[in-house]
């Protein structure tokens, strides 16, 4: 579980994005203006922060600055400013990542695993087992019905990613934002290219999955087969 904090003064947008990451297991707390916020980091020390920048009483870009002064804290700034000027000055300002409106929560998401990921602040590294495949974060080692599988770096970083949302479909895009930082751009063959190594290591195919299923379109799935089957 995380702990998100989102600075958001729309009362909509704001419980969508609260009830959203909740739903994905997270602690989220909200606030609707900039002094709140900056209150709450110092105060609760969030793991991430959800920074919209135009706030009803201090200019979202000088708050990004404040929290920064206090705080290392992974921070994601959530804007429907899209001008190149405006996302220069938050990355420089000192801000992980950067969203336009409007979004998807899943997109919110992936990002604050991206940030976490490049900050060495992921969670307890865990073990996710899958049928026989057996993920471990930790040692960063895969078996596959007890046999050691030998993977690449980046292999297992999108085996580890899809091992932590089992059975969800995870796009090509988040694949590209988490594993290689390629939030704005990149291109789906990286991952294509992947994904194709990876089944072979596995023992299968894409025209003939077992663990990895492609979804038309949209991404792929990891899954037990077995629990296919029945």
């Amino acid at each position: 579980m995380t702990s998100i904090l989102v600075v958001e003064d729309d009362d909509a947008i704001r419980s969508a994005v609260v009830r959203g990451l909740r739903e994905r297991g997270h602690a989220v707390a909200a606030v609707g203006t900039g002094l709140a916020g900056l209150e709450h980091v110092l105060s609760e020390r969030p793991q991430v922060v959800l920074l919209d920048l135009g706030l009803p009483d201090v200019d979202g870009l000088t708050l990004l600055a404040m929290i920064r002064a206090a705080s290392d804290v992974p921070l994601i700034v959530i804007t429907a400013q899209d001008d190149d000027p405006t996302m220069v000055r938050a990355l420089d300002s000192g801000a992980d990542d950067y969203v336009v409106k409007p979004f998807g929560t899943d997109q919110v998401a992936a990002r604050i695993r991206a940030v976490l990921r490049r900050g060495g602040r992921d969670l307890v590294p865990s073990v996710v087992r899958v049928g026989g495949l057996v993920v471990d974060e930790g040692t960063r080692t895969v078996t596959l019905d007890g046999q050691p599988v030998e993977l690449s770096r980046k292999e297992f970083d999108v085996l580890a990613l899809l091992a932590s949302r089992r059975g969800q479909v995870v796009t090509k895009r988040e694949l590209l934002t988490e594993v290689w930082q390629q939030a704005y751009g990149g291109s789906d063959r990286t991952v294509d290219v992947h994904l194709s190594w990876l089944r072979r290591k596995l023992g299968e195919s894409a025209a003939e999955p077992r663990h990895l299923l492609s979804v038309r379109g949209v991404g792929v799935r990891l899954v037990d087969p077995d629990a296919q089957d029945e």
